[in-house]
């Protein structure tokens, strides 16, 4: 996720270095607390259900666990009335997850379709109808232990104390190379589709590094207007230019001594871009509209855009040392109802109605597993922008006390909103070798590479796998 040179890469070493597992996640439960923990799926049959085994089962039992980078604890076992105590049986088999209905509970496919035997793979969710929902993930049976950030102080499932949510691998790796970025005086770039927190990031890289202490100044680049991009920038002596005007700071001198965090950054026209140089060097030099002397600021650029880094002016992305990918959710699916949960419990921090009606007497928001279902399977475009007005449109049409997954909320989800053609490729274009290219840089996660590819989405990468006989270890990513 991060660089400390030109090099655009993915994950980084650390998630390429360790064979990957399959596990299935807890995405949404009716007793919420479980959200987060992962048991781990072998060839041998094992049994997941309901506490633990019946006298004369001698079986081996899935277990839940609760993984972190410091550690994996043993989860209680789970104890749901409505669970049969051999509820499913588990086991891997060509690389995917075979899951066989052993209970009195139905077992629902992704569709919400009853079924007695499932067959998934990373990125597929599946139901025990009313109790739990599963995605299939890729893991690491232990995580990679944390070398820049500190052992974590907040509970299971919640917001760490920058507000990052998440209990995958991917928000774990996304923390640790935050806090190795935060300790480093370079400029960092930010990168990440639209929605998926790359000013969220921005304000913990901030907050955790040596200038946290003073405000971080932001802006929204796109919204620079050409014409004043200088006086905004740079600022402008008094009466200049114009008698009257008061003097500016500008945003880099406002920025002195902290961080400036220019979003969108790649929506600078180049000729905005080339301002910055001067002020990104060492020397930190920049002079006020009117003023013949050149001016010094000790700041520090956080720069965030959806775009490639090529769409930056080649010289303003090599101040960039320092790169960090925020993911997007379709590599952290496990993680959609934690944010979920969060995004709701701040609604109802501020609205005391919704919080009366759609909470419990534990805090907990009231989600329908079908609602939880559909979320955890949908390819966001937005991610969290999209999460959260796909929640309030199921506060305003859920009839009851639960959030539902209504007919409203169901449009929503289905609306086909394709991205723009030019960034698309037709999957004529493609060659075996660069499909097994692609795959094989992605660590056989087909929802990283079907996007490094330029597909529409990842089944149609799924067609293509099966079609040319390729290889993939049936790892759909999470």
């Amino acid at each position: 996720m991060v660089n400390d040179t030109l090099d655009e890469t993915g994950d980084g070493a650390r998630r390429a270095a360790t064979p990957m597992a399959k596990a299935l996640a807890v995405a949404w439960c009716v007793d919420a607390s479980r959200v987060g923990e992962v048991l781990f799926v072998d060839e041998t049959p094992h049994v997941f259900g309901r506490g633990d085994a019946e006298d004369g089962d001698g079986r081996p039992r899935a277990r839940l666990v609760r993984q972190r980078p410091h550690e994996t604890t043993a989860a209680a076992p789970l104890e749901l009335p409505a669970l049969s105590r051999a509820q499913l049986e588990l086991r891997l088999q060509d690389g995917r997850v075979h899951v066989q209905n052993l209970g009195k509970r139905p077992l629902l496919d992704g569709a919400g379709e009853t079924a007695p035997a499932l067959v998934v793979s990373p990125g597929d969710a599946f139901e025990i109808k009313g109790q739990v929902v599963f995605v299939c993930v890729s893991r690491e049976r232990r995580m990679a232990p944390l070398r820049s950030l500190a052992s974590p102080a907040f509970p299971f499932g919640g917001s760490d104390v920058h507000g990052l949510v998440g209990e995958s691998a991917a928000a774990w790796e996304l923390r640790e190379q935050a806090a190795f970025v935060a300790a480093r005086a370079a400029h960092v770039l930010v990168l990440g589709d639209s929605g998926s927190g790359k000013e969220l990031v921005a304000q913990a890289i901030h907050a955790a590094s040596k200038r946290g202490r003073r405000p971080m100044v932001a802006r929204n680049a796109a919204t620079i207007p050409s014409g004043l991009a200088d006086a905004e920038l740079f600022g402008n002596l008094a009466n200049y230019p114009n008698p009257g005007m008061p003097e500016r700071k500008g945003l880099v001198g406002e920025a002195d001594g902290s961080t400036l965090f220019l979003d969108e950054i790649g929506e600078l026209p180049e000729e905005l871009q080339a301002r910055l140089l001067r002020v990104l060097d060492e020397r930190g030099e920049y002079q006020r509209l009117g003023d013949a002397k050149p001016r010094r600021a000790d700041i520090r650029l956080l720069g965030a855009t959806n775009r490639p880094v090529a769409a930056l002016k080649h010289d303003v992305a090599a101040r960039f040392r320092l790169r960090l990918r925020v993911p997007g959710f379709q590599e952290r699916r496990e993680d959609i109802l934690l944010i979920a949960r969060h995004l709701l419990a701040r609604v109802a921090a501020t609205d005391a109605e919704i919080g009366e009606r759609f909470f419990d007497g534990k805090g907990e928001p009231r989600i329908a597993a079908a609602l939880a279902r559909r979320l955890v399977r949908h390819d966001f475009r937005t991610h969290g922008r999209e999460l959260d007005a796909l929640l309030w449109r199921a506060i305003a049409t859920s009839p009851e006390d639960v959030l539902e997954l209504t007919p409203d909320v169901e449009a929503e989800l289905t609306q086909d909103t394709p991205a723009p053609v030019t960034s698309r490729r037709l999957p004529v274009e493609l060659s075996a070798e660069e499909i097994r290219a692609a795959l094989a840089r992605a660590n056989g996660v087909q929802e990283r590479a079907w996007r490094e590819l330029g597909l529409a989405n990842r089944y149609v990468l799924k067609r293509l796998i099966a079609k040319m006989g390729i290889a993939s270890g049936g790892d759909g990513g999470p």
